[in-house]
């Protein structure tokens, strides 16, 4: 059996105010083309299918238009929810979804009975294990101690083993987590982790199936041979640039885990960070092939450039993020105000003023003109009182 692993597609997020579903649907349709090309019996979504709880009508559309070109593929789909979704929303109708081979998992209990699907080989259960927040969960199992996602997911994987020892066969667990053994994959959307590390998982819990596909991670990843993060289809944030999109191939042969593959996705629009000053990004011919690109500027000009993401915009129309770093930095002055104005002339106070807040830097030929004028009209202004 052939499976194909992803995760968290989070179906209508959008990136510094910018809506990702048209970026999204070529991604979409290449990974179908991977289900076509490739012959996958099973598509794996492994949590986060939408980015909200209460998703747009136009972000079903996108996920009712996969589920009818995988199927037309020739792939079925077990897809659970993760803890961006709503299990209520996401799970409505999953019931009818099913008989068409589409097989989505909110419910806590809904990991038994297992997805069972045949091949050649044989039965394949797939146990999809949707987001258990343990707060919302706990108070159906007043037997069990169940206040961290370890114990949380360490009940489930029991029971999921005791079931696969009476079923026999391969099996395929799905969960959405966050594994502590996933080291630096992990980047700055991946939100919700409770401080003091109560949400760590360690990989340990997952013993036993014969592969193990994991979500939350926007990073692909690989905790061992036969537990995985794929990552999102997309990248949703300037500190996944430079990971790769895609997801796993992999084969099941059969009685046992054969092998795995990555296969990449198209990027729609490369993310690039950029560093310099203001003028030396809007001339330096180097960065010509990053003019089409999502662009996070970080500019090391000793002043903050007046206007400075409008002028970026006109040479790259896609940046979307800019932040002021100077390459020097003046140590600040740490005597009080009246400190430093005393015994200064009006001149000296506004220069000094200046420099303060610009990083050192004081005014220039055309302030120094001003601030003339200000003085002699202020004095002009006295002289007449």
């Amino acid at each position: 059996m052939k499976i194909l692993h992803t995760s968290d597609w989070h179906i209508g997020r959008s990136f510094h105010t910018h809506s990702m579903l048209e970026f999204l649907r070529p991604v979409l349709d290449a990974l179908v083309e991977v289900v076509r090309v490739q012959g996958v019996d099973v598509v794996i979504v492994a949590g986060d299918v939408f980015d909200s709880s209460m998703p747009s009508a136009e972000a079903f559309t996108v996920l009712s238009r996969a589920f009818r070109d995988i199927r037309d593929a020739g792939a079925k789909v077990v897809m659970t929810s993760g803890n961006h979704d709503s299990a209520t929303r996401l799970g409505f109708q999953s019931e009818w979804a099913s008989l068409a081979g589409i097989h989505v998992i909110t419910g806590h209990e809904s990991y038994l009975p297992p997805i069972t699907i045949d091949d050649a080989f044989g039965p394949v259960h797939f146990y999809g294990i949707p987001y258990l927040e343990p707060a919302l969960v706990r108070h159906h199992y007043p037997e069990a101690e169940l206040r961290t996602h370890e114990q949380m997911l360490g009940f489930a994987m029991n029971r999921i083993r005791t079931d696969m020892a009476d079923r026999g066969g391969r099996s395929v667990a799905i969960s959405h987590c966050f594994v502590a053994d996933v080291g630096s994959e992990s980047t700055d959307v991946e939100r919700d982790i409770t401080a003091g590390g109560l949400n760590l998982v360690p990989a340990s819990v997952f013993d036993g199936p014969d592969y193990v596909a994991l979500g939350h991670i926007h990073g692909r990843s690989t905790i061992s041979e036969r537990v995985r993060y794929s990552g999102a289809p997309l990248h949703y944030s300037f500190s996944e640039a430079g990971k790769p999109r895609g997801g796993w191939i992999v084969d099941l042969g059969a009685d046992r885990l054969d092998g795995v593959e990555w296969v990449d996705l198209p990027i729609p629009r490369r993310l690039t960070v950029l560093s310099g000053d203001l003028a030396d990004l809007l001339a330096d011919d180097s960065h010509t092939s990053y003019e089409q690109d999502w662009i996070s500027a970080i500019l090391t000009d000793q002043v903050r450039p007046i206007d400075g993401m409008r002028r970026l915009q006109k040479r790259f129309p896609h940046a979307v993020k800019l932040e002021h770093r100077p390459a020097i930095v003046v140590d600040s002055d740490t005597a009080t105000y009246a400190e430093r104005i005393k015994e200064k002339t009006d001149r000296e106070i506004v220069t000094g003023f200046l420099e303060h807040v610009r990083n050192g830097v004081g005014p220039t030929a055309f302030e120094d003109g001003l601030i003339d004028d200000a003085i002699a009209a202020r004095a002009a202004a006295e002289a007449s009182a």
